[in-house]
This record gives C-alpha cells, structure tokens and sequence, in this order.
C-alpha cells in the first residue's frame, strides 16, 4: 500500500534528495512461529482479531534509535492530530508510526510502549496505513527543502491557527464570475489585509473553534474580527 504513495511526487523528490528517509517494516518479521502470527482473538470474547503486543514491541525496538524518538500509535480512540504535532516531528531525527489494523492493538502497546496515540478523525478506518500516510505527508511538508517555498507552508490553513484566504487564478472571469478586483490592483498591503479578512471571515463560519483556542488574535485581528461581525448582522 505504501508502496505507490511513496514512490510518486513530492516525497519522492525529497526523498531522492536525502530529505526525507521513510521505511516500512512488516510486523511478520519480528513474529514468531511457522505461520509468523500477529494477531490473536480477544480475552474475553468479541468480535475481530487484535494486533499483538509481542510483536509490535519488537518492532518498534529493533528500530528504535533512542529513547526519545516519538512512537506514534494511530489509533481512532487517540488525541486529534494537528499542525502543531506535525511541526514538532519535522524537528525530529526519527519518528516511529504503529499502524493499527483489524479490531485494534493491545491495549499495552498504547499504555507501555507508544509515547502518544493519535487519531485523524472522528472515523474508523478498515487499516490504519491511510492514517499513517496523512501523518507522513503532513510532517514531511515542514521539513526544510521538501516544500519548494517555505510561504506556502507557513500560510496554509491551520498553520497560524486559521483557515486559508481564497485563492484565484487566470482566467480573469470564468463562467461570469470575476476575481476580487483588490487582487489585481497591484497594492500589496491592500491585498494583504483583504487575504487575512478573508481567512479570518472564513474560520468565523467554518470553524468558529479555531477562534477560541489559545492562539492570540493581533488587534488588527480583533479589528477586521469586529468588521466582519458587523456586517453580518446588518446583513
């Protein structure tokens, strides 16, 4: 499955370049008996197989270069992954993912071995491979030099605690609709502002919660915050 996504794009340039160095181990390798085991039913009855902890530890030991290289468990019953998480691990020499699968990992892996559990969403997934490709893409993009300008990074949604500003292109009218005159009036500062209200307006209707966490608004903020708001109630 990793195969074709790591094999194509940008984490391929990066990876050709040395950038980046991503491998995948199959936890066959560190199982034992004639048909290499990895899962075993429930204590107690229920439904699916669970992974074991036996080989999971294994492999994330055999691997392991120090004690403090975060093991990531993906996991739905895990904290929301976030753009702060995946700036810490870029500055990271090594990042360990235990990719869960079948009815889940033994609860001792989450409890003893991995160092945070991390889930994508409030959704379940038939493996947790797509889960580790998200985390591996969104890391992998603050690493210097993957991303061919470090700005379209630095503003994307959520990297400043917001939601991105609207983005045009050529044609100039497509279908009747036109591109906000502003952009094309060639007054940088003016185009600035109107991309931050812009974001700001778009957080305020689709994602209110950003807005109220521990990032702090500038005044300029809390100013065009205060216009948008206006505006709606008259509107």
């Amino acid at each position: 499955m990793f195969g074709g996504f790591l094999g194509a794009g940008i984490l391929k340039k990066a990876a050709d370049k040395g950038l980046v160095d991503i491998r995948v181990h199959d936890l066959r390798e560190q199982a034992e008996g004639k048909h290499r085991q990895v899962d075993d039913r429930p204590f107690g009855g229920g439904e699916g197989m669970v992974l074991m902890p036996g080989p999971v530890c294994k492999a994330v030991e055999a691997v392991r270069e120090t004690a403090e290289t975060p093991v990531v468990l993906l996991s739905p019953l895990g904290r929301m992954f976030t753009v702060d998480m995946a700036q810490a691990w870029a500055g990271c020499r090594q990042v360990i993912l235990i990719c869960g699968r079948y009815e889940g990992v033994d609860e001792r892996v989450g409890l003893h071995l991995a160092t945070v559990e991390v889930s994508i969403g409030d959704y379940v997934l038939t493996g947790g491979e797509p889960a580790d490709m998200v985390v591996i893409d969104a890391v992998a993009r603050f690493v210097p030099g993957v991303v061919g300008k470090a700005g379209s990074v630095a503003h994307d949604s959520f990297a400043e605690g917001l939601l991105d500003c609207p983005h045009y292109t050529r044609p100039r009218v497509f279908r009747g609709h036109g591109v906000p005159e502003v952009l094309l009036s060639g007054d940088h500062a003016r185009i600035e502002r109107w991309r931050r209200r812009q974001a700001l307006a778009k957080t305020l209707a689709l994602r209110p919660d950003l807005l109220i966490g521990d990032r702090p608004l500038s005044a300029e903020d809390r100013v065009l915050l205060d216009e948008i708001r206006k505006e709606r109630k008259e509107s």
